[in-house]
């Protein structure tokens, strides 16, 4: 977009201000640094730099109202004028409002902060509900500066555009660095003592983010979340089939007579449905309009109604099923969200709803199932290799979904967000990483509980602090030992616990790197003895080997089929072929196959593996210290072993290797009667909860030391018998 070369910068920055659109505010934002000589290169991005420089240069009366406010902000005691954070560099990944939100709170810390993303324009028409305290927060930032109608009257929401759109102009005065098309695909280890954390992006060949390294990264790119190592959960309720649509609004004498509904269900005004059914046939559970840039409805559908209107076409129990593309009608469901927007805004027959476009170009109207909503087990981690430590996080809908009907999307998130800013200052200082995790998770706990109602009345003295906003918090809720699969590291932790309190100790990491190589790895199970217990795990390796075998792939001096979890499904096929369908598991994605084993050994095979032991075993699988993978891969084999070494087993072992070509996979075997196996099962599970609680309680103290655990008869040995 070419500019009047005569545009004086106090017009580019009235030009700035109106900008609307993603590509304008970035363009519009270029040029004002241009025409006052700022190179935002030379000038630095850390300690607000740029901020400092901006307005020294821009001493408009209008540019003076935003600095008052931005300074007040940025007075604030945890921020250290800007130099709290002043070495940190940061990445998040995703442009959305939490996204920007944060990356301006690393910008007030004073961090170097990047946002990537993959899009180019802002295009959600969707309207927040927002809290009371955000209306403060925003207002604090000069919100209606870039926007004149924020919160004016009793308006308390704003589509998620215009938010993005405030936002963005905010954190660019700040200094934070916008990339949009840019992809995130994954972090990238420090390949030494002198290297720091990259990503890898696409386009592979950013100028800039190619080769950023940074010590913070945020995953802020909504329920899909392209950070690796968290796990989620699902939450499905009673099925509640969801609408939204966004219309035009041409702001006609007719719309703006609209009037609003903040929120109405069946139960609280069945006149206002049971004449919508009556008069359209259309049967909702709750419906809410918000006239904002866009008519925007949210309305919950009963399943009949939308199979009577021929909207869904077929019925299927299974919600995505139901909901699939080529199970809906798309016009049919435009024509039911028109008819109940006409009926709710009682809107004149000639009046016609205009869809606005998403960001596909279609009509902005989405049907989807309420109630599946996912959540984060954790909020955070902590990874150390070669020295070089990155605090890993999670905040918005990556995080936490929220039931949209109750409109405490924006809300949790921004409390989200601050906490997660709270837990970079404490990373910037240096504290121990499991205090941090401590903290973090604890305070994770108290965020789907928050409300307006239970939380802090003073929204002025809210800060990134969780103290100033949570009216009860207790910051060491979780105990170390239930966060402490959270930080992976390359080195011993040196910590000492004592009621569950971190006691910092000043060691020299380098010096205690764990050197050994995999053959040379402590023993985890076996006896007291270093050299006996060494002997059990190359036989328990061996028992692997001959079982996986048939399988072609092996663990002999490799470990890609441990990493990638194919040696463990292969073993649970080869005695259970009907739990687990082997030909369907691929090697390059390690995380799902864990899980698929992890589901089967836990719900069907009773093995006792909790959610910490899961996490762990996953995080040291992904490692590249082979110690960490042979110690984790013990574990999992003796788990394995355990279960299915009784007699009969072995003796199906011995059929099958001299039966069995090495380049098929064995066929399935003959299941032994369900009694002998349950009396089996529950005797070996007996002693494998014992066991595999000596060994968490072993290995989470960071011991290299043979385990204590004996194993009365070896593998091998017992193969040897039967034979």
């Amino acid at each position: 977009m070419p500019t009047d070369i005569a545009s004086t910068p106090d017009e580019l920055f009235e030009t700035f201000v109106n900008a609307q659109t993603f590509k304008t505010i970035l363009h519009s934002f270029d040029e004002l640094c241009r025409s006052i000589r700022l190179d935002r290169k030379t000038v630095g991005y850390g300690k607000r730099s740029l901020y400092k420089v901006l307005t020294s240069r821009l001493p408009s009366w209008k540019s003076k109202s935003l600095w008052s406010k931005i300074d007040k902000r940025g007075a604030q005691k945890e921020y250290e004028n800007g130099n709290a954070c002043a070495d940190m560099k940061v990445c998040i990944v995703g442009a959305g409002p939490v996204g920007l939100r944060l990356a301006i709170e690393c910008a007030l810390l004073g961090a170097r902060c990047i946002v990537v993303e993959k899009r180019d324009r802002f295009s959600r028409h969707n309207v927040l509900h927002l809290w009371p305290y955000i209306i403060t927060d925003l207002r604090n930032l000069g919100a209606k500066v870039f926007y004149g109608k924020f919160a004016t009257g009793q308006i308390d929401h704003i589509s998620i555009r215009q938010l993005q759109c405030i936002l963005l102009k905010i954190a660019l005065i700040l200094g934070v660095e916008i990339y949009q098309n840019v992809t995130f695909i994954d972090a990238i280890e420090p390949i030494s003592t002198q290297h720091g954390w990259r990503a890898q992006f696409k386009p592979e060949n950013h100028p800039i983010v190619s080769t950023y390294e940074f010590s913070v990264l945020i995953g802020a790119d909504g329920r899909r979340n392209s950070l690796h190592g968290f796990q989620h959960k699902e939450f499905r309720g009673k099925l509640a089939i969801g609408i939204t649509c966004n219309y035009i609004n041409h702001q006609t004498r007719e719309e703006q007579n609209f009037e609003e509904i903040s929120g109405v269900a069946k139960i609280y005004n069945p006149q206002f449905f049971n004449e919508l059914q009556q008069q359209t046939s259309i049967d909702l559970e709750n419906i809410v309009y918000y006239k904002n840039d866009t008519h925007y409805f949210v309305m919950t559908a009963k399943k009949q109604s939308l199979l009577d209107k021929h909207v869904i076409l077929q019925d299927f129990p299974d919600a995505a099923r139901l909901l699939a593309r080529d199970n809906v009608n798309f016009m049919k469901l435009c024509n039911f969200a028109c008819e109940a927007a006409q009926f709710a805004t009682k809107s004149s027959p000639q009046f016609a709803f205009e869809f606005a476009e998403d960001h596909y170009g279609a009509a902005d109207v989405q049907m989807f199932d309420f109630t599946s909503l996912f959540h984060a087990v954790n909020a955070s981690r902590i990874v150390e290799r070669n020295g070089k430590q990155i605090f890993m996080a999670l905040v918005g809908d990556s995080l936490l979904e929220s039931f949209w009907p109750t409109g405490s999307g924006i809300g949790l998130g921004f409390f989200g967000l601050f906490d997660t800013a709270w837990s970079i200052l404490k990373f910037a200082k240096n504290e121990h990483p499991l205090k941090i995790l401590v903290e973090r998770e604890s305070v994770y706990n108290l965020l789907s509980q928050s409300t307006p109602e239970n939380t802090k009345n003073n929204h002025q003295l809210y800060s990134i602090n969780p103290a100033s906003r949570y009216q009860t918090l207790n910051s060491k809720s979780c105990t170390i030992e239930e966060i402490r699969h959270l930080y992976d590291s390359d080195s011993i932790p040196t910590i000492d616990m004592n009621n569950n309190h971190v006691k910092l100790n000043k060691i020299d990491r380098a010096s205690m790197r764990r050197a050994r190589s995999f053959k040379q790895a402590p023993s985890p199970i076996g006896s007291s003895s270093s050299s006996n217990g060494s002997n059990h795990e190359e036989n328990l390796l061996q028992w692997c080997e001959d079982i996986i075998h048939p399988y072609s792939i092996t663990v002999k001096n490799d470990t890609k089929s441990l990493q990638n979890c194919l040696a463990f499904c292969a073993i649970v096929h080869y005695y259970r072929p009907d739990l687990i369908d082997f030909k369907s598991l691929q090697p390059d994605r390690p995380i799902s196959n864990f899980q698929i084993l992890f589901d089967v050994m836990q719900n069907q095979l009773s093995l006792p593996l909790d959610r910490k032991l899961q996490n762990s075993l996953i995080l040291s699988m992904k490692s590249s210290i082979e110690e960490r993978i042979h110690q984790s891969s013990i574990v999992l084999l003796q788990l394995l072993y355990t279960h299915f070494h009784h007699d009969h087993h072995e003796q199906q072992l011995q059929r099958r290797r001299s039966s069995t070509p090495s380049h098929e996979v064995p066929p399935t075997i003959v299941v032994v009667s369900k009694k002998a196996t349950d009396e089996t099962n529950k005797t070996n599970n007996n002693n494998s909860t014992i066991k595999v609680s000596a060994l968490v309680a072993h290995y989470s103290n960071g011991d290299t030391s043979p385990s204590p655990l004996n194993v009365s008869v070896n593998p091998i040995e017992k193969t040897k018998k039967h034979e």
